[in-house]
């Protein structure tokens, strides 16, 4: 075959469910010069990265670091490290995600009870203590932010429940770390994962996790070995940590790129930069609203980081996602499952989040919706002025 030409990729502004913008200053910092994998210089970048990342989640877990994949390796990393076979897993599920856990949980060899709750609602801790009843549990699995319908999951009492049954706690932290609080520690949470490409605004590629000692004195009395060698967190955390012993050839580029996004969100400082998410949030979601577009979630239900809103009726999904990244350059995202063909999804995370970048998606919206025969209610732009 010819030899292709240079790979230059067109910008866009991404305001999908993922990924996010990403800061020039970390894709500066991912063009640094490539180390080995143990050079004394990279073995103290990765334990920075290990500390920005507990500040992160709000923890003093130990066992606190990235994995090498994308988000959903992480969800895979603490299934498959919690669960052994015969374990009994119970799982929330209102989304694409819980769905998920449910299929990993039964992969690793579980007995998985589902709680199922409307795609688009929160789960009560009554809801899943139902769900639960009465018995005796391994796992408890929640979506803290569920990135297919845009549902915040509260984590309070979650806690209570996983003792009552005997269990480990695990989140979904995917599009709530670096975003709004997550706060491990206070809710007693034993498992989390995440992904870097949403509100850290660092290039797909890494999965932060993050194990309290509780899990970790799970995992090291597993008498069946961990599914996945290469997710095996026994043998990762001795790269991380202590002997550094060798695993796999860590992805050194893609954690400078981490390191320096992490370096910025704690220089912004966590509560300014979660205020910055409800602040601009609220008001993309207050303009969407005056257009006449229906979210899919209840106000006091919604995530600020990412809203699903649903395709008014005889409005083409494709012609309008389409419109918008020809003619303004944005990107928004397509519903998931239940939701296909019925919702966007639009993020609004981490550097992507900016009044700017509100303007132009109200506007190029307004614009594509009229292009289909959409006539707005009001202005969107004067009810986003409002809300800030």
């Amino acid at each position: 075959m010819p030899t292709p030409p240079s790979c230059s990729p067109p910008l866009r502004v991404l305001m999908g469910p993922g990924p996010s913008d990403v800061a020039p200053e970390v894709l500066a910092a991912q063009a640094r010069p490539t180390v080995g994998h143990l050079d004394p210089w990279f073995l103290e970048v990765m334990d920075q990265v290990r500390g920005m990342l507990r500040v992160a989640f709000g923890t003093e877990n130990e066992l606190t670091l990235p994995m090498s994949g994308t988000g959903s390796a992480g969800m895979e990393t603490c299934i498959v490290n919690a669960v052994s076979p015969g374990d009994r897993v119970l799982v929330g599920v209102n989304g694409v995600f819980g769905g998920r856990m449910v299929e990993l949980a039964r992969r690793a060899g579980a007995e998985v009870v589902a709680a199922t709750a409307p795609w688009g609602r929160a789960f009560a801790p009554e809801d899943l203590r139902r769900a639960a009843n009465g018995g005796r549990f391994d796992v408890i699995c929640v979506v803290h932010a569920e990135t297919s319908t845009g549902v915040s999951q509260p984590l309070d009492g979650l806690r209570g429940l996983a003792d009552a049954c005997g269990a480990l706690l695990l989140i979904d932290a995917v599009t709530s770390l670096g975003g709004m609080p997550v706060e491990l520690d206070r809710h007693g949470v034993d498992l989390a994962y995440s992904g870097t490409q949403k509100c850290l605004s660092a290039p797909p590629g890494l999965a932060p996790v993050s194990l309290s000692a509780r899990a970790g004195e799970r995992l090291s009395a597993r008498t069946a070995p961990v599914q996945s060698w290469y997710l095996d967190l026994s043998l990762i955390r001795n790269y991380w940590g202590g002997p550094r012993a060798y695993h796999h050839t860590a992805p050194v580029n893609q954690i400078y790129a981490l390191h320096e996004a992490l370096r910025l969100a704690l220089e912004e400082g966590l509560p300014a930069r979660f205020a910055r998410h409800r602040r601009l949030g609220g008001a993309l979601q207050a303009g969407l609203e005056a257009m006449g577009l229906e979210l899919v979630v209840p106000p006091a239900e919604r995530l600020t980081q990412l809203t699903a809103v649903h395709i008014p009726a005889g409005v083409s999904d494709k012609a309008v996602r389409g419109r918008l990244l020809s003619e303004f350059g944005l990107e928004i995202g397509g519903g998931l499952g239940d939701l296909a063909g019925r919702a966007w999804r639009i993020g609004l995370m981490g550097a992507a989040c900016t009044r700017r970048n509100v303007t132009l998606c109200l506007s190029a919206l307004s614009s594509a919706l009229r292009a289909e025969g959409f006539t707005p209610r009001a202005d969107p732009l004067a009810a986003a002025d409002a809300a800030l």
